[in-house]
């Protein structure tokens, strides 16, 4: 079983191929459960406690899950930057372009250097 740290992490997300909100399938998903039984739970206890307990519960639950990332997340950094982007996305697309203007710096430093006079020079005595 999981740690309730890991859940409170960002760890448990909601399925993008679930059938209502993909709660169920999230959960039974991260519990490494079964997603039948996870929903026949989720029934038995519309059942059992009424119809408001359980449908305020699965839609806050819904609300309060952050929707399972579209590709798998490999490092720490994808993992930071998937939740910033859940958080703020004006902080996340400013950090992507911050990012993409460093790139772009570079490459001009590197065509500015391999497109050079003395470039060519060099390359012409070699």
């Amino acid at each position: 079983m999981k740690k309730i740290d890991d859940i409170l992490r960002g760890g448990l997300y909601r399925s993008r191929n679930g059938i209502i909100l993909g709660v169920c399938r999230g959960t039974a998903e991260y519990f490494d459960f079964s997603v039948f039984w996870t929903r026949a739970i989720a029934v038995i206890l519309l059942f059992l406690t009424g119809l408001w307990p359980v449908t305020g519960l699965y839609f806050l639950a819904a609300l309060l899950m952050k929707p399972e990332p579209v590709l798998p997340i490999t490092g720490e950094d994808e993992r930071d930057f998937y939740h910033s982007y859940l958080h703020s996305r004006k902080t996340a697309v400013t950090r992507l372009k911050r990012r993409y203007e460093n790139l772009e710096r570079r490459i001009q430093r590197m065509e500015d250097k391999v497109t050079s006079r003395e470039f060519d020079w060099e390359l012409r005595m070699k």
